[in-house]
């Protein structure tokens, strides 16, 4: 039980600025043993969002209540996710070999493609979470930032490391993420979407999960696999994909 709590607190930790308690040990394979615990820290992250949400809605309309929310799980984890999504717009877009794409990547710089993709993507996920009722629109963020998370821990037993492991802010280990870790994480996932209504889930997993598919096999064709920023925008699709369908259902 100590082990998960310090798994837990790690992963809290790797995927935002929260402040926790300090960790006493830690071991290199510990940001991938956390991975099980990914999409509860996104189930986190969506609940103050949510709050953030059902607060603003009472003194502004929707769209200010949804640009709010969406600001606040930036801030909370420090732009993480969008970082990624940047990048892998600028290096699958830009780059003309895969050492090149994986360098442009690695560049702290934001390029043409990497501005369009996050105006693109944060464009639309507040115009969605706008269009729903604000109870539906929080229980849309916990269960889409939770979902996104499972499906970039999914994604991660499922497509190999392609980055440079040592530069790497997230340090693979030989093993992996292993298939019951895996099971754990979608089970985590899996709660919040029985709050909402059933077709309006079907809907938007599937239009989230065809994003992800998108991303992860351009991936897989231009750089041969994953690395962090693909999953980072891994998990920002498939929230846009999850919060599409759920507008569009509703």
């Amino acid at each position: 039980m100590r082990r998960q709590v310090e798994l837990f607190f790690c992963a809290v930790q790797f995927l935002t600025r929260l402040p926790t308690p300090a960790l006493s040990r830690f071991e290199p394979d510990w940001t991938t043993r956390s991975a099980r615990w990914f999409p509860l820290v996104g189930q986190l992250v969506g609940g103050l969002s949510a709050l953030v949400l059902l607060g603003a809605a009472h003194f502004w309309n929707s769209w200010i209540a949804a640009l709010l929310a969406v600001g606040a799980g930036v801030l909370i984890t420090g732009a993480f996710h969008e970082d990624g999504l940047a990048d892998t717009a600028d290096g699958l877009g830009g780059g003309q070999t895969p050492k090149r794409r994986l360098e442009i990547m690695k560049d702290s710089r934001v390029g043409t493609f990497g501005v369009i993709a996050l105006v693109l993507v944060l464009g639309l996920k507040i115009a969605a979470l706008a269009s729903l009722a604000p109870a539906a629109a929080a229980v849309a963020l916990l269960a889409a930032h939770g979902a996104g998370r499972g499906a970039a821990v999914l994604t991660m037993r499922l497509s190999p490391y392609a980055g440079d492991a040592l530069a790497a802010k997230w340090k693979p280990v030989p093993d992996g993420v292993r298939w019951g870790e895996v099971v754990l994480a979608l089970a985590i996932a899996v709660w919040p979407l029985f709050l909402l209504p059933t077709l309006n889930v079907a809907l938007g997993l599937v239009i989230g999960g065809a994003l992800v598919l998108i991303v992860v096999l351009l991936a897989r064709r231009l750089i041969g696999g994953h690395t962090g920023d693909i999953l980072g925008a891994v998990e920002q699709v498939f929230e846009l994909g999850f919060l599409l369908g759920l507008a569009a259902a509703l």
